[in-house]
């Protein structure tokens, strides 16, 4: 038996993804079981893609290459409309479907809808539909559907939000890739706040793709 598959059985004794497969898998802190479970969940997410066509919502999650699905969701945007895409950036819309959409808005065709967010430090207020403290003992919430909306920069509105840095894991750090894109951390989303944007980074708010458990 060599060293390698020696690693990777007494990784399996303890629950721990193998470093043969991490070194080839996507970022993800889960143990054995839960990552199997997750990587079973995305092969179903492309499936179905292949097999019913291009979904109203996209898992953002299930993305081995997260930066590249959002260039590819600017570049059509920008096709579209014949404007140069480094004219362009995102603006953010939270929804109130949790997960599921069986269509996108009328008139609001444009851009992607995402879900699969989760946020840590903050809850997202159902009700006044903005970030709001979290519940004692609650780490993390979920985000409801976003819409990703491709607008001008110059466009850009940044009052009432906090930009909240998304990652993929909770690790909350990355190395830069051959892309030039870090393998952790994916962009600023801008999420709707009455507080600001102090006041979420002391609490150390953030927005992950997916939770160590």
């Amino acid at each position: 038996m060599s060293g390698e598959l020696e690693g990777m059985f007494n990784s399996m004794l303890v629950g721990k993804v193998p470093d043969l497969w991490a070194s080839r898998s996507y970022p993800s802190l889960k143990p054995l079981g839960s990552y199997i479970t997750d990587l079973l969940a995305r092969l179903s997410f492309f499936q179905k893609w292949l097999s019913k066509g291009i979904p109203p919502v996209f898992w953002l999650s299930g993305f081995y290459f997260t930066q590249s699905f959002l260039t590819g969701a600017t570049q059509n945007f920008a096709r579209k409309y014949k404007i140069p895409i480094d004219h362009l950036t995102f603006d953010f819309e939270v929804m109130k479907s949790e997960e599921e959409m069986q269509f996108k808005p009328f008139g609001q065709e444009d851009g992607v809808y995402i879900y699969g967010l989760f946020i840590e430090g903050a809850i997202w207020d159902r009700e006044l539909m903005r970030l709001n403290e979290a519940e004692p003992k609650v780490l993390y919430d979920t985000l409801p559907v976003v819409w990703l909306k491709p607008v001008l920069k110059k466009d850009l509105s940044k009052d009432g939000i906090y930009e909240a840095p998304l990652y993929k894991t909770s690790e909350r750090r990355g190395t830069l890739s051959t892309t030039g894109h870090s393998t952790n951390f994916v962009m600023y989303m801008h999420l709707t706040s009455a507080q600001p944007q102090t006041h979420w980074i002391n609490r150390g708010v953030a927005l992950l793709t997916q939770l160590d458990d």
